[in-house]
């Protein structure tokens, strides 16, 4: 009796140390709910921080003569700076946990976005100063979703992450459906600065919480921890590098990472020109309001595409066609002349906007797939310094949309033939 009692006391430790090694750095539910709210709400700021230049881009151009060439470089400074932090961010967060990366990188852009109507006053060298400030703040987001890809694939259950991932989305939507509503408010009623001084102090707001809620004192969580086998070097992440699977996800990643923030950048100043007498409330909402429910329905769909029998790489490449190639179809539309009028243009784009949703449930989780114990410093290969660029050009709304459409059916082709949702960090 008494050796079968120390036989089983001794089975039991041995599992339980394994489950332990294995489970040690998922968030505990009560916890993750919590996280996953606060999450929500800083990608809800990071995208009305990030959307105010460009809704505020046809006023600003106004009150300091700015040319189209001029409001591209301005827009595009973001996307010069978000690359260059993308491996930084994604390393530090391996390394030392998402949460805090995300903390200090909040903070500091949220004071960048409430100084930069202070930088527009500073001096004569408004352009300068403008591209400047932009250009942090893409430094300064640049962690963002790298932190989050890495804290998704650390603490959070495999079979979870499809509806943080797209629930995370659905704040990225709802923030820019948020400064869209209060753009539109703001510069009728007072000026372009309140839009900066608003979103600024509201991100602030939030990192205060976060560092008293979760970041302070006893309840502040253990850094990562990652066993030898999968720990991040750079020789590992360019082995990696090699698989088909993972240089086709980082391909599609900065395809849809590019045409998505150039649609972000530029619908305002599209709707604007194009149809100077439709009000700006409704293409300043609208698009995003489709993306929401949008977002949120493509977890759903990948849930129930998997219990239906499909396999995980099956279910990622079905919802990146949706993202990229059915939204490139109603993109491509307004290419033509058929379709002119206002009414066309806003249900063509909303519902590709909506469709291009459906990417949280395909490449953007994907990494989580094949290496999650390296997901933060993957996803920060991501380079979307494209899209400001592309308008500066062509100098042509139809052969944007055009490249738009082209550079999307070009990522998810390679995504088609060489992608998959097999681990692969336990190789190399």
């Amino acid at each position: 009796m008494a050796g079968s009692l120390l036989k089983h006391k001794i089975y039991t430790d041995t599992q339980c140390n394994n489950e332990e090694f294995r489970n040690r750095n998922l968030w505990p539910r009560p916890l993750a709910r919590k996280w996953t709210f606060m999450l929500f709400v800083g990608t809800c700021l990071l995208y009305c921080a990030r959307t105010t230049m460009p809704i505020c881009a046809v006023t600003m151009a106004a009150t300091f003569h700015w040319s189209k060439i001029d409001s591209g470089l301005v827009l595009g400074g973001f996307y010069w700076g978000y690359c260059f932090t993308q491996i930084l961010g994604g390393y530090a967060s391996d390394k030392l946990g998402g949460e805090r990366v995300l903390f200090i990188s909040t903070t500091l852009w949220a004071l960048t976005t409430c100084a930069t109507p202070l930088l527009a006053e500073l001096s004569s060298h408004t352009f300068a100063l403008m591209i400047m400030a932009r250009s942090l703040m893409g430094v300064l987001q640049g962690v963002f979703f790298p932190s989050l890809a890495s804290l998704c694939s650390q603490r959070v259950v495999e079979g979870e992450r499809g509806f943080l991932m797209s629930t995370m989305h659905s704040g990225c939507y709802l923030g820019t459906l948020l400064a869209g509503g209060m753009g539109s408010i703001m510069l009728d009623s007072y000026s372009w600065k309140s839009m900066f001084y608003c979103t600024g102090f509201l991100s602030i707001l939030w990192s205060l919480l976060v560092w008293q809620c979760f970041l302070r004192g006893d309840v502040t969580p253990a850094p990562l921890e990652m066993s030898s086998s999968s720990a991040w070097t750079w020789s590992r992440l360019l082995s990696l590098l090699k698989k088909p699977p993972v240089w086709s996800m980082v391909f599609a990643h900065m395809c849809i990472a590019c045409t998505s923030n150039t649609l972000m950048s530029w619908l305002p100043t599209y709707f604007k020109e194009s149809f100077p007498h439709a009000t700006g409330w409704t293409y300043n909402l609208i698009p995003w309001l489709t993306a929401i429910p949008s977002a949120l329905s493509g977890g759903y769909v990948s849930d129930f595409l998997v219990k239906q029998g499909y396999s995980i790489s099956a279910m990622r490449k079905i919802m990146q066609f949706f993202a990229m190639g059915a939204s490139s179809l109603f993109i491509m539309v307004l290419c033509g002349g058929m379709f002119t009028s206002f009414n066309s243009a806003l249900a063509f784009l909303s519902i590709a906007v909506g469709l291009t949703t459906f990417t949280s449930c395909g490449v953007s989780v994907n990494v989580q797939d094949l290496a999650p114990s390296c997901a933060g410093a993957l996803y920060g290969l991501v380079v979307v310094a494209l899209s400001g660029y592309l308008i500066e050009v062509t100098q042509s709304w139809a052969s944007v949309f055009s490249l738009i459409g082209l550079i999307n059916v070009t990522g998810l082709g390679i995504f088609l033939v060489f992608g998959d949702a097999h681990r692969v960090d336990l190789e190399v």
